[in-house]
Formats: structure tokens, C-alpha cells, sequence
């Protein structure tokens, strides 16, 4: 069996809690008897909507490249799923007029560069089936601190740190509860948050290349501390969950 490429061993390490919550949700709401209606916001070359595709689902790509969404079109026929995969070049401004109704949209590493943030959950919330789902991943605020403080940037750190960010320069930094009343406000209300990234940027990448298991048993040491809330600060992304 064909082992595992270094790019691929470590983009399991940074979205192995993700994708144990997209599973989650997908059982739990019947969507892996049936073929779910998702929408991937900024989804690019199919990393998420291509796996997806293969579990069975049909999947909206929505993102502004034409390149990324020209990469996206290659992967999926590469992976024979071009007939579940579909890709439409726009961004959430666009959502109310591309999208009808959509089981499980992922909004992943989008919310951190719009300019209103509940306006843009507001919007998600509006193509959402009743029962339906958001994937909500973003930066986490308090581990962007401490990154900005080991860097040398304490001017950046101490600006993050009271707030005053904005998204012309590396975008929104979230916390927990600054997302939940996000999504209360947009009508969302929310499941379960995890800690996602807690240990793996601090993993020098050579260990994971050199190392025999070390990523296997990396992914399992995210996996033990997503669900604790202590260890939520310490998160470079937290990953939400919520339900129209």
C-alpha cells in the first residue's frame, strides 16, 4: 500500500479534528443515507469538497478564483466524482444568489477576511435548511497573540490583544464567545466548538517526515484535547459547529 506523502501526512494533522466533526454531523443528521446538499464558501482546489464528493454527497464549490475553481474541476475528475462536484466563482456576498437551500454549508478560513462578520453568518443562516448545519472554521484570537509575541511583534500582539484588528491586516482573530453570539445573533445556534492546531504548529515539520507514526500519533493527541475546554486558548483555529 502506497504510504502516505509528507503534505499529505501533515494536512491530516491540521484537519483530522475537523474532519471527525464534519463525520459527526454528517451521521447524526442521516445525510450518509442520502446524498447531502453542501456548500463550500472559499472551498479553492476541492481539498474538503473532493473527499465529500467521494463519501457520496453533491458539493458547491463557491469561491472568487477562477484558478483555484480550474484546479478544483481537474481534482474532481482526476478522483471520478466531477458529477457530484460543481464550481461557481463568487464569495459569500454572492450566497442568497447562487445557493437556494443547502443541507451542511463549510465556511472555513472565510470569516476572518470579511468586513461584517454577523452579516455574513446572517447570510449563511438564510440558505440553511431547517435542522441544517455549518462547519465554522476560523483563527483563534489568543493563540495569534502569543504567535505575533514569539515572532518579535509586540506592537501586532499587544493590538490583537485589545481588539483592534483589521481585516486588511491578516484578518478577524475569533474566541469562543465572541462566535457563539455571533451565531446566536444570526439565528445559529451552536453545538459543539473544538480546538483544532492546538500542538501541531509547534511540531517542527521534519519531525513529522522523519519520525515513523509521529503524525498518526500527533493527529491523536489533537483529537484527546478538541473537546477540552481548556485547552481552547491555546488553539490556533477553533472549529464550530452549529444548526439552523
Amino acid at each position: 500500500m502506497q504510504q502516505p506523502s509528507a503534505s499529505e501526512r501533515r494536512q491530516s494533522v491540521r484537519t483530522g479534528v475537523v474532519w471527525d466533526g464534519l463525520r459527526e454531523v454528517l451521521a447524526d443528521s442521516g445525510a450518509h443515507e442520502k446524498q447531502a446538499r453542501i456548500v463550500d464558501i472559499g472551498g479553492g482546489t476541492g481539498g474538503f469538497a473532493v473527499p465529500l464528493a467521494e463519501l457520496g454527497h453533491t458539493v458547491r464549490v463557491i469561491d472568487p478564483s477562477p484558478d483555484a475553481l480550474a484546479a478544483l474541476d481537474r481534482r474532481a475528475r482526476d478522483q471520478g466524482v466531477a458529477d457530484r462536484v460543481s464550481g461557481q466563482q463568487g464569495d459569500l456576498a454572492d450566497l442568497a444568489d447562487l445557493v437556494e437551500q443547502a443541507d451542511l454549508v463549510l465556511c472555513h478560513g472565510v470569516l476572518e477576511v470579511v468586513d461584517d462578520p454577523a452579516a455574513a453568518l446572517g447570510s449563511i443562516a438564510g440558505v440553511l435548511r431547517p435542522e441544517g448545519h455549518l462547519s465554522l472554521l476560523v483563527a483563534q484570537r489568543h493563540a495569534a497573540v502569543v504567535a505575533r509575541a514569539m515572532a518579535g511583534h509586540f506592537h501586532a500582539a499587544r493590538e490583537l490583544l485589545e481588539g483592534a484588528e483589521t481585516p486588511g491586516r491578516g484578518g478577524h482573530r475569533f474566541t469562543r464567545d465572541e462566535l457563539v453570539d455571533l451565531l446566536e445573533g444570526a439565528g445559529l445556534g451552536t453545538t459543539v466548538v473544538h480546538a483544532v492546531r492546538v500542538f501541531s504548529d509547534l511540531v517542527p515539520g521534519s519531525l513529522l517526515d522523519l519520525e515513523p507514526g509521529a503524525a498518526a500519533a500527533l493527529v491523536e493527541l489533537e483529537r484527546s484535547v478538541a473537546s477540552r475546554p481548556e485547552y481552547l486558548p491555546l488553539a490556533t483555529q477553533l472549529h464550530v459547529l452549529a444548526r439552523a
